[in-house]
Parts: structure tokens; sequence; C-alpha cells
């Protein structure tokens, strides 16, 4: 299978289509699959809609699912907050699983704690995505205060060793923490369990702002290079399309899908 055949689309991508209508527009458009986040399933439980018809409808539409995204906030939580966000963790799994799915995402807690504790809390819910027969997918954020960079997220991936963990490589977050390419060719293939996608612009980048992503040849992220690296690890998951920005959401849903897989498979090994 080649990577044109894995390209799955974020519904991040399209925030402001809801997801009766961002379905059949991704499989119109010639999207693969399509990656879910927490947040769908919560705007549906405030329409009205339980999970078990979020799952019917995803189902019927005929595009299977790359991948579900969890709540973040579990390496460094204690107390109650820590029990509610293994719980959520554990059933976001669960729906994984109902969706065929075989990965699970979370980003990294946005603050700072000691990396002995997030290794740990990594094993904890490692142990939880394991019995649900998922995989977690850790992504480093380059706007978090302490794991903001493909190193640092490795220190604890490596620390944890959890067969059910691995890193999520994210070109943004790559492009935009300054990872060069030598360090992606330094990840294992083992190491990798899901790759996000999109560009960074060349300029006026704002701190603390992440909606400025861009299709794939807008910005800066040497896409040929990279894709060919990861072509060579051998990885073979998919490749999910991640780029909100309140531009693409104020334009037809429908472009911004089909230019948006058009620019991908352009850059495409």
């Amino acid at each position: 299978m080649t990577y044109a055949q894995t390209l799955a689309l974020h519904t991040w991508t399209l925030d402001t289509t809801v997801l009766a209508d961002l379905l059949p527009i991704a499989h119109a458009t010639g999207w693969n699959a399509v990656e879910l986040r927490r947040l769908d399933f919560v705007r549906a439980g405030e329409r009205g809609e339980t999970a078990a018809q979020v799952i019917d409808l995803v189902k019927a539409s005929g595009l299977p699912v790359a991948c579900v995204g969890v709540e973040p906030g579990w390496m460094w939580a204690g107390g109650a907050e820590r029990a509610r966000v293994l719980a959520v963790f554990a059933e976001q799994c669960e729906r994984a699983r109902a969706l065929g799915a075989a990965t699970v995402m979370s980003p990294v807690d946005r603050g700072r704690g000691d990396v002995g504790d997030a290794a740990a809390s990594l094993r904890e819910v490692g142990d939880i995505a394991g019995r649900h027969g998922v995989k977690l997918a850790v992504e480093f954020n380059s706007l978090a205060e302490q794991l903001n960079t493909l190193e640092r997220m490795r220190e604890v991936t490596t620390r944890a060793a959890h067969p059910a963990c691995g890193l999520l490589l994210d070109t943004y977050h790559l492009g935009r923490s300054g990872a060069s390419l030598r360090a992606i060719e330094d990840v294992a293939p083992a190491e990798i369990a899901y790759v996000q996608y999109s560009d960074v612009p060349r300029s006026g980048l704002e701190p603390g702002k992440a909606l400025d992503r861009l299709p794939p040849g807008k910005g800066a992220v040497p896409f040929k290079e990279i894709f060919g690296v990861l072509q060579k690890k051998g990885y073979a998951g998919y490749l999910s399309y991640e780029a909100p920005n309140p531009a693409a959401w104020a334009r037809p849903a429908a472009d911004v899908a089909r230019e948006a897989r058009e620019a991908t498979l352009a850059v495409l090994p």
C-alpha cells in the first residue's frame, strides 16, 4: 500500500463542519480515512446524540477510522482529576476498538513535571490501551513548556518502554520546534506509532498560536524528505492531515479537503 492510499482527514481541519456533513465530504474528496477527536463525541453529546450513534454514523460512512483522540492531562494529574481523565482515556480506547481503529493519540501535558512521573503515567495508560487492544501514540507539543521537542518526548517514551506506546510524529510540531531531518532519521522504526502532518508558515509565527497550519507546500516543512525517511523506515500506517486554521474554516469545507489532498499528493515520495 502506498502513502497515497493511507491519507486520513483529521476532523479539526474542518472544525466548523459537523461530523454528519464532514464524513461525506471526506469520502467525496478522496480521503482514505478520518481521525476523530474526543471533542467530536463531546459535541455530539451536547446535541443530544449518544456515543453509539456517533459510532454508527461513522461506520455508515464507509470510511475507516485511522485514530481516535483521548483527553490530555494524564501525565501529571493527581487525585480526582487523575481518576476522571484515566476513565476518559479508557472510554476513548473502547470507542476506538468499536470503530475498528488500532490507534489512539494524546498530546503531552502542556505544563511542567517530573520526567520519571511522566514515564510512569505513560506505562499506566499504556496498560489501559493494551487491555483494549489499541496502541497509544503520544505527541510532543512545540508550544508546551517542557515536552516541546522530539528529543524530550523520546526521553519519556524510552523510560516508559511500553509495548503499547509509541511516538506520534507531527510535521507541524517537528517544524515549529526546529527538529532536524537527522533527528527524525535517528528515530527507530519501532518507536513510531502514528503520523500527523501540516505545513508551518515561513514567517509570522506567533507565540502560543497553533491555528496557523497550512497544506503541504505552502510553508517551510520539507515534506518529500520527511515522508522519504518514513518510507525508508517502513512506516506503513496512516498519514493524518491535521491543519486547523480559521482561514480554512471560513471557506467551503469541500474545497479545503480537496485542495489539501491534492497538495499532499504533490509532496509524497
